[in-house]
């Protein structure tokens, strides 16, 4: 794995050597940031069920005012915290080691302009994710849900409307804004 562009392009980040943890590939990663572009600079991110931090890193490489990893495997904060080491990043960011479940371990981090959520493969896991981000997602912000390809990413969940749907290989990104079929 590799930061793919930004003031850290190039970057070799480490990968987990231990089952149950799948990192997004770059290539989906490189579809992300294309879509993100102009949304990064100087944004708000919250990278959840943040794994190595790929995700959360290459928001800091291209701009990002501040990410905010959370996590609850050790063995992976302890990851993350290597890969923003072997970066370089000594600020602009927070690790929380908590489940993602939403608002109560992020009670004072402000408001994000952009969300990544790469939970758990699975129908049920996507839609409580989905639930579990649904508090955090502002008027401004735009929630992006990793998904399997053979999970259906549902149009609409609460408050929520998915405003794009991109698939690569077994893989899927659902974005999601607040009760707005605007096109991201």
């Amino acid at each position: 794995m590799r930061v793919i562009a930004g003031t850290l392009k190039g970057r070799h980040l480490d990968a987990p050597n231990w089952d149950g943890l799948r990192p997004t590939s770059d290539k989906l990663r490189g579809t992300l940031f294309n879509v993100l572009a102009p949304r990064i600079d100087g944004a708000r991110v919250l990278d959840g069920f943040a794994g190595t931090g790929a995700i959360g890193i290459e928001a800091l490489s291209r701009g990002a005012a501040h990410v905010t990893f959370v996590e609850r495997d050790p063995r992976a904060i302890a990851l993350i915290a290597a890969n923003l080491r072997r970066c370089g990043v000594a600020d602009r960011y927070a690790i929380i080691r908590a489940r993602f479940a939403g608002t109560e371990q992020l009670a004072g981090s402000g408001s994000f302009d952009v969300i990544f959520l790469d939970p758990p493969y699975g129908a049920a896991e996507l839609l409580a994710a989905i639930d579990a981000a649904e508090p955090l997602v502002q008027a401004h912000t735009l929630l992006i849900v990793e998904h399997a390809k053979r999970d259906d990413a549902p149009e609409k969940r609460g408050a929520l409307v998915r405003t794009r749907l991109l698939t690569s290989g077994d893989s899927g990104l659902a974005f999601y804004s607040r009760g707005t079929t605007e096109e991201t």
